[in-house]
């Protein structure tokens, strides 16, 4: 899809009282089971709350588990009919706890963990070259790029390649990798951290596919839902689930030249076109490996519960722990900025990592794991408090000063529940 020009102003959801539109799982347990109180749960719920009364996102669930146990599975606000620009009239469609929404490049976590298990059971080798798998692939400098390098983020080929984003191939991999063969490298593989919004994804999926004749879709169904029971979680959805997916919706004000051109760069689109995107249902029935897994926060929170448990849950062993660790370890020690988003981040391999300091998982976070959606989904699991979380929304703001209740939702979370002694 082609970046718009067309000028818009900023775009606000009409909030509703909080109590009209939020909705209890009946699976959330006494405080108690996770060991907190109720003044917690609600000191939480109070950062949900008032984010939401910005009228930045139309809805959002928030599910926590803390020593396993669900101590907060709430929805708020609406999923479909109250987005900005709904005509009057419009049926509005509650968010609830069953609702699904994208986890977007929270994807990219899922996708790193079904190339890990076939790494475990050595189909896949972490650094062994990608053209050794994906024939044809070495040329135009990726010679040397490995499977590490893609999910580390440092493959050097971060930009969407014109024409690899278009909505009628999605289907066709085929077509896809031939735009990503064809792109050459913009940094040498293996140098720096250059955010690879979506190009390593359909890298990673091509190799899996090589090596087990398995589309993502399967890989995931056979190898992490089956096993755990998981019927809300999957690359895209079943035709007959369209409107049970969220809208996605534009909020906020637009972003300025830069980021505009930023966004061009990594999605091959600029924000209301990968807001158009994002809705339109041959990207909600395609598989995209880093953009388009699709879920509960219920779900969502267990494939994290399931890492946090070093990869062992309800009797079952998904993946070996040795496994988990690495795949949650940074890869590089010293500090740096990535050349593509600006910031300063710590990669393990597919997962954005905690910080000592500030990091997307609130402060004093060195030990969290998880991945940030576009663009304020966010999910992940802190072994030092024993906590997954899953907080799932539907609306796209990209930079304003209202997103510090967001980033305060997730020091409230890090500041109220304790580590462990």
């Amino acid at each position: 899809m082609k970046a718009t020009s067309r000028p818009f102003r900023s775009r606000r959801v009409r909030p509703f009282p909080a109590k009209q539109v939020t909705q209890v799982s009946a699976r959330e347990l006494p405080p108690k089971e996770g060991g907190l109180n109720p003044s917690q749960i609600q000191d939480i719920w109070d950062a949900v709350e008032s984010y939401y009364s910005t009228g930045l996102q139309p809805g959002m669930v928030l599910c926590i588990r803390r020593h396993g146990a669900i101590v907060l599975e709430r929805s708020i606000g609406h999923a479909r009919g109250n987005e900005p620009g709904t005509q009057p009239g419009q049926p509005k469609i509650l968010a609830h706890p069953e609702s699904l929404f994208n986890m977007f490049s929270g994807s990219k976590c899922v996708t790193a963990m079904l190339a890990m298990h076939l790494v475990e059971r050595g189909r896949l080798g972490l650094d062994a070259p990608v053209s050794a798998v994906l024939k044809g692939f070495g040329c135009f400098g990726k010679e040397r790029i490995t499977l590490r390098h893609l999910l580390t983020h440092r493959a050097g080929i971060p930009a969407v390649p014109e024409g690899s984003l278009d909505l009628d191939i999605l289907g066709d991999p085929t077509q896809i990798m031939k735009h990503i063969v064809n792109a050459k490298v913009e940094s040498e593989p293996g140098v720096e951290a250059a955010y690879h919004a979506v190009t390593g994804g359909f890298v990673i999926a091509e190799m899996i596919r090589a090596v087990t004749g398995k589309n993502l879709r399967q890989m995931l169904q056979e190898t992490i839902c089956e096993p755990l029971g998981m019927s809300d979680l999957s690359y895209g959805v079943a035709p007959e689930r369209l409107n049970e997916v969220a809208v996605e919706a534009f909020t906020g004000p637009p972003p300025p030249p830069p980021l505009e051109r930023f966004l061009v760069r990594s999605l091959g689109t600029g924000m209301r076109g990968a807001v158009e995107l994002a809705n339109d249902p041959r990207f909600l029935q395609g598989i995209v490996p880093s953009a388009n897994v699709i879920g509960t926060a219920h779900d969502v929170g267990l494939f994290f519960e399931l890492l946090l448990r070093g990869g062992r849950l309800n009797g079952k062993e998904i993946f070996q722990p040795s496994t988990v660790k690495l795949a949650t370890s940074r890869q590089r020690r010293r500090h740096e900025i990535d050349q593509v988003i600006k910031l300063p981040l710590r990669y393990g391999l597919g997962f954005m990592l905690g910080s000592d300091h500030l990091s997307f998982y609130g402060p004093s976070t060195p030990q969290a794991y998880g991945h940030l959606g576009f663009s304020q989904v966010l999910a992940w699991a802190d072994p030092e408090r024993d906590i997954s979380v899953a907080f799932l929304n539907n609306g796209k703001p990209f930079v304003t000063p209202k997103l510090v209740r967001w980033w305060n939702l997730m020091r409230v979370i890090s500041a109220t529940i304790p580590k462990l002694r």
